[in-house]
């Protein structure tokens, strides 16, 4: 139910302000040709065929050209990775080994900051400032996930008989297909690889077409590092045969994706077939719920954050306002003079907050659910259009209010920067109105009253959730979803247990009691 202050309808032809992409800034010759990692060699595809990559944020600007592997170089990569695993130093390391020369990638990536944020930006389309951010993350994940693997443990229990003793054995799981989304490669590629491998694995990693420049700088690095040839293996190319391969054959022993529902779900029947196993961290259609007794200045900041960031190609973006009915047109003005204010543009500008859509179809499917919201009968207060198409694929941040929950805009991915406001009345209608989608990725909710905030949040079904922020994390604390947003847990010591197999051992002492005679 919308409540009073109809005037906000007239802000609706308010822009933005875009910051046009400088054809001329010098990085745009940054046009990089990339080789598949493959047992610690670098090399092309098998058809020499290649992938070139066009800046999403500058029309017409080729940025990066990668090989387009064929099945035979997957199954390729597959061996040198099982040879790897089966045979290789890597699993009968012991942890301080393995951890040491993680913490060494880990001072690589630091070191090449500036370099893999370039080519991330480039490539993804997102402002150089957050890719140098995300960047410098990733190098934490690394480091983390190498202070852990010298502390992995089993169990053991003595209390199970006097001359008996149960052991619990951590053995790393085999051989994983990591397979990577184009939003946040580097990232997403830092949140699996490190986990696996720092618990014995090895890794044959898949990065989308369309980014897969930092995902092969990232094994480089690796190598440099001195992590053993077949440890870190990439491919690239397409879905089918790239993707496929890895989920299909059985030279691999689990496939860790991200992305959709749709391919992550096909990934699963796939693996099924030989009870392989998958862990998945699919879609989002995150919930902001905020109260009336929130900060709101605070709230509007995090809501347009939430939303915009990644120009709300992000899983877990915000991308659901759950605002308490009495305050719903004050936190909507201070939303609106935000999504007014915030620059959008050209990737490479330091100001930029909202970079590019990856791709045509992608700004084009967007563009369709605001379409269908419209014609659903939500009002438009902000955006809805593409801005500079001659430039390069960007849209407008957008804010609509009068959505219920049957409109595709509440129910549906939209992966833009798209924000459907929604009131309430009560915390129970809240919480109702949050777990009323068929994903459960994230979730946020914004009050003073730590009581409501907590409680809120422990009804609501979702993997990571946040209080008073949104699209925050550590190494630390886990991530993943609940119901159609996945399976299984990455990052922390929960990350580790997803790519390990644990091992039951009864150890008989002296003599055991005889069966016969």
């Amino acid at each position: 139910m919308e409540g009073p202050g109809q005037n906000l309808g007239l802000l609706m032809t308010v822009q933005p302000n875009f910051i046009r992409p400088d054809s001329s800034d010098p990085r745009l010759q940054n046009k990089s040709r990339y080789q598949m990692l493959v047992d610690g060699k670098s090399v092309d595809a098998s058809s020499g065929k290649t992938i070139d990559r066009i800046s999403p944020g500058h029309a017409g600007v080729v940025v990066g050209t990668w090989p387009d592997a064929t099945a035979d170089d997957v199954r390729s990569a597959i061996n040198a990775a099982r040879l790897a695993f089966d045979t290789g130093p890597w699993p009968r390391m012991s942890g301080a080994e393995r951890s040491r020369l993680m913490f060494r990638t880990s001072e690589l990536i630091l070191a090449h900051v500036e370099e893999i944020a370039l080519i991330e930006s480039l490539e993804v389309g997102k402002p150089i400032a957050q890719a140098r951010g995300e960047i410098t993350f990733c190098a934490d994940l690394w480091s983390y996930a190498a202070g852990q693997a010298r502390a992995l443990e089993g169990q053991t229990h003595n209390n199970i008989g006097d001359n008996r003793l149960g052991l619990v054995l951590r053995e790393p799981v085999g051989v994983v297909g990591v397979i990577t989304p184009w939003n946040f490669p580097f990232i997403i590629a830092s949140e699996r690889v490190p986990w696996a491998i720092g618990g014995g694995c090895t890794v044959v990693l898949k990065p989308s077409e369309f980014t897969s420049g930092t995902s092969i700088r990232m094994a480089e690095l690796a190598r440099e590092a001195g992590i053993p040839d077949g440890v870190f293996n990439v491919v690239t190319g397409y879905g089918d045969p790239a993707g496929q391969v890895l989920a299909e054959d059985p030279g691999t022993d689990m496939i860790a994706f991200t992305g959709s529902v749709r391919v992550g779900t096909k990934l699963g029947e796939i693996a099924a077939r030989s009870v392989k196993r998958v862990g998945l961290e699919l879609g989002g259609k995150g919930p902001q719920i905020v109260f009336a007794d929130a900060d709101l200045e605070a709230a509007a900041d995090g809501i347009a954050y939430g939303v915009y960031h990644n120009a709300g190609q992000c899983c877990i973006s915000g991308s659901r306002l759950l605002v308490q009915e009495s305050v719903r047109d004050e936190l909507l003005e201070r939303l609106l003079d935000i999504s007014r204010k915030v620059t959008f543009g050209d990737p490479l500008n330091e100001q930029t907050k909202i970079g590019a859509m990856i791709s045509e179809a992608h700004a084009a499917k967007v563009h369709s659910y605001v379409e269908a919201g419209q014609a659903e009968g939500a009002k438009l207060l902000l955006g809805g259009v593409r801005v500079g198409e001659d430039s390069g694929l960007y849209y407008a941040p957008t804010v609509f209010s009068g959505v219920t929950g049957d409109m595709s805009i509440a129910r549906e991915e939209i992966f833009g920067p798209v924000l459907s406001t929604l009131t309430f009345k009560t915390a129970d209608e809240a919480v109702a109105m949050a777990n009323a989608s068929e994903y459960g990725l994230s979730a946020s909710v914004w009050s003073t009253n730590l009581e409501n905030a907590l409680q809120s949040i422990r009804r609501i079904r979702a993997g990571r959730c946040w209080i008073n922020s949104v699209i925050d994390g550590a190494p630390e604390l886990p991530i993943g979803g609940y119901k159609k947003s996945g399976l299984g847990r990455e990052l922390g010591r929960y990350g580790f247990d997803e790519y390990s197999q644990f091992k039951g051992i009864h150890v008989t002492l002296g003599k055991p009691d005889p069966w016969f005679g």
